[in-house]
C-alpha cells in the first residue's frame, strides 16, 4: 500500500534508559510509511535522557522530555496527546523492538478493513524467533488463581496456557482479549474515547485493563501474525527486576480488584492476593539466585 494511500499513523516510543535499542526501533520505524515527524519519542526521566534526546533528533524524532518518571502508560498518554491532529491511528510501542518490514501497513490495512476493530497487534518474536505470548485472554478469577499459585511451579499448567492463549498463535488472525503493550496499532479516536491508559498502573497490566475496557465499549480486538516484529526484552526494567516485580503483582492484583469487585468475592480476591505473595517471593529468590 502506497504512503497516499495509507491513513495517517503517528508511533509514540516511551523510553527509559534505552540506549542503543531506541536508534535500533528508530531506524526500522522510519522504513515505515510514516509521515516525516511522526514518531514522539517521550523519555521517562532517566540517566539516559540525554542520549535518547540525541538519537530522537538524529532521526527526526519528536523528543519530549517529563520532568520525572510518570510509568510507562502515564507516558504513552502524553506521547498520544503530542501527536499531529491529523494522525488517525497511534502505533504505542516499547523501544526494544524492531518493526519488521512492512508491519505497520498491514496492520493499519487491517483496521482499515475492519471499522469494529479498534486495535491490532503483531506477531512478536523474540531474540531466539519463537513467539512471545502477546495476545491473550483477560484472565477470569479461576484462571487468575490458577496461574498465580502454580504458575511458579508449573509453568505449563492448564491455567496459565489458557491465560497466555498458547495454542493460538498460528498464522491466522483472530480476536484476542488484549494485547501486549508492547506494540498496537489503536484507531486514535477510540483511545482518546477512554482516555488512554488507566494512569493508576505505573507500569504493566495497562495493556489488560486497555483490552477489557476496549471490549466492555463493544470494540474488538486482533491479533494479525502477518505483520512482525521483533523484540529484545526489558531492556529499561532488568537493573531494576527486584522493583518491578513487586509492580507486576501489585497491578496484577490491582486489576483483579477491580474487575472482581464486591464483598460476596472478596475470599477469591484473598487467594488471589496470598498466591501472587508468594510468587513475587519466589520469583525474588530466584532473581536474586
Amino acid at each position: 500500500m502506497s504512503l497516499s494511500q495509507m491513513p495517517r499513523v503517528a508511533a509514540v516510543v516511551v523510553t527509559y534508559n534505552s540506549g542503543d535499542d531506541l536508534a535500533r526501533f528508530l531506524d526500522s520505524v522510519t522504513r515505515s510509511n510514516l509521515q516525516p515527524g511522526s514518531v514522539i519519542v517521550v523519555e521517562n526521566h532517566s540517566a539516559g535522557a540525554r542520549d535518547s534526546e540525541q538519537t530522537a533528533r538524529e532521526y527526526d524524532a519528536n523528543w519530549l522530555g517529563l520532568p520525572e518518571n510518570i510509568g510507562y502508560g502515564s507516558a504513552m498518554n502524553r506521547g498520544a496527546k503530542a501527536a499531529h491532529d491529523d494522525a488517525e491511528y497511534l502505533l504505542l510501542c516499547n523501544p526494544d523492538l524492531v518493526v519488521e518490514p512492512g508491519a505497520v501497513e498491514i496492520l493499519t490495512a487491517w483496521l482499515d478493513e475492519h471499522p469494529e476493530v479498534a486495535a491490532a497487534g503483531p506477531r512478536i518474536l523474540s531474540d531466539d524467533g519463537t513467539v512471545y505470548p502477546s495476545a491473550r485472554a483477560i484472565p477470569s478469577l479461576t484462571t487468575g488463581i490458577g496461574h498465580a499459585l502454580l504458575s511458579p511451579f508449573w509453568p505449563q499448567n492448564p491455567w496459565s496456557r489458557r491465560y497466555r492463549a498458547d495454542s493460538d498463535y498460528s498464522d491466522e488472525p483472530r480476536d484476542a482479549g488484549w494485547l501486549s503493550g508492547a506494540c498496537i496499532l489503536v484507531r486514535r479516536d477510540v483511545f482518546e474515547s477512554l482516555q488512554g491508559f488507566d494512569e493508576g498502573y505505573f507500569m504493566y497490566f495497562e495493556d489488560v485493563d486497555l483490552g477489557y475496557r476496549l471490549a466492555q465499549a463493544g470494540w474488538k480486538i486482533s491479533y494479525v501474525p502477518q505483520a512482525v516484529v521483533r523484540h529484545s526484552g526489558a531492556g529499561s526494567t532488568h537493573t531494576e527486576s527486584e522493583r518491578m516485580l513487586r509492580i507486576h503483582h501489585e497491578s496484577a492484583y490491582r486489576f483483579i480488584r477491580q474487575r472482581y469487585a464486591g464483598w460476596w468475592r472478596a475470599p477469591l480476591r484473598l487467594v488471589i492476593r496470598l498466591g501472587l505473595s508468594l510468587r513475587f517471593q519466589l520469583e525474588r529468590r530466584r532473581s536474586r539466585a
